[in-house]
C-alpha cells in the first residue's frame, strides 16, 4: 500500500502505479530459512548428522533446529546404526571420512531403503571422485567442507520433501536428465572422463584429440549444463543418472 495525499497529482499517481507494479512482477525473494520454517511441517521426518567433529554437529543441529525440525546427532555410523536399525522417515547428512565404518560403507548398508531416508554425504572441498562414490552408492546429493548455509538449507529440504513424495526424486532426476540431454555423444564421453578424475591430457591422449579440443569440449559442457563447479557438474550428471 502506497499512501497519497489529496489534492493527488497525476505524476504522483503514475509513480505510485509503477512501483506496485514493479513490486508484483519482482516480489521479494524468501530467504531458504525462511523456506524451510515453511516447508517443515511433517513431524515423522527427522534430520540426523553424523560427524566426529562436535562443533561440526552443533552448528548443523543448530541451524535446522532454529528453523523448526527434529534434529539428532551421532560422533559415529555405529552409534546410529544402534539407534536405527531400521532408518527413519528423514534426511542424513553422513560425513565420507570417519573413525571406524566409513561414510560411504554405511550409505551402501542402507541403500536399499524404501525411500523414505534420504542420505546427503559431507565431503571435502572439490573431492569430486568421493562425490561420485556416494551418490552411486545411494546419496541424492552432497555438501563440500566449508558448509554454504543456503546451500546445505536446499539440499536437506528437498531431500525431506523426496522422503515425503517420490514423485519430486522423479521430477528432479528428469530435469537433469533433460539438461545433460543438451550434451553431444562426444561431449558425454568427454564429461564422464572428467568425473572419474581424468586430467585433459590424458583423456586428449585416450581419445586421440588435442588437448585444446578436450578442453574446448570441457566449456562447452559447463556452459550448456549451466554447472559453475566440477562438483555441480557431478551432481547433476549423478542426478540424470549419466555419471
Amino acid at each position: 500500500c502506497i499512501p497519497l495525499n489529496k489534492p493527488i497529482k497525476a505524476d504522483d499517481l503514475m509513480e505510485a502505479v509503477h512501483r506496485l507494479l514493479s513490486h508484483e512482477q519482482h516480489p521479494e525473494r524468501q530467504h531458504p530459512l525462511e523456506v524451510a520454517k515453511a516447508t517443515s511441517n511433517s513431524q515423522d521426518s527427522r534430520i540426523c548428522i553424523i560427524d566426529d567433529d562436535r562443533n561440526i554437529r552443533d552448528g548443523i543441529r543448530n541451524l535446522f533446529e532454529d528453523s523448526g525440525h527434529t534434529v539428532e546427532d551421532f560422533a559415529s555410523c555405529e552409534a546410529f546404526l544402534e539407534a536405527y536399525p531400521s532408518p527413519p522417515q528423514g534426511c542424513l547428512l553422513v560425513d565420507a571420512y570417519l573413525p571406524g565404518m566409513q561414510g560411504l560403507e554405511l550409505l551402501q548398508r542402507i541403500k536399499n531403503g524404501d525411500g523414505r531416508f534420504q542420505a546427503i554425504m559431507i565431503t571435502g572441498h572439490s573431492d569430486v571422485r568421493m562425490a561420485v562414490q556416494a551418490m552411486k552408492s545411494g546419496a541424492i546429493d552432497f555438501i563440500e567442507k566449508p558448509f554454504d548455509q543456503d546451500e546445505l538449507l536446499a539440499s536437506v529440504e528437498r531431500a525431506l520433501e523426496q522422503s515425503q513424495d517420490a514423485n519430486k526424486l522423479s521430477v528432479w532426476r528428469n530435469d537433469a536428465a533433460e539438461i545433460v540431454g543438451r550434451l553431444t555423444q562426444r561431449q558425454r564421453q568427454i564429461m564422464e572422463l572428467v568425473l572419474a578424475g581424468h586430467p585433459s591430457k590424458n583423456i586428449a591422449a585416450d581419445l586421440n584429440l588435442s588437448q585444446r579440443t578436450v578442453e574446448n569440449h570441457r566449456a562447452q559442457i559447463m556452459r550448456k549444463t549451466g554447472a559453475k563447479s566440477l562438483p555441480a557438474l557431478a551432481r547433476l550428471a549423478l542426478t540424470a543418472g549419466a555419471g
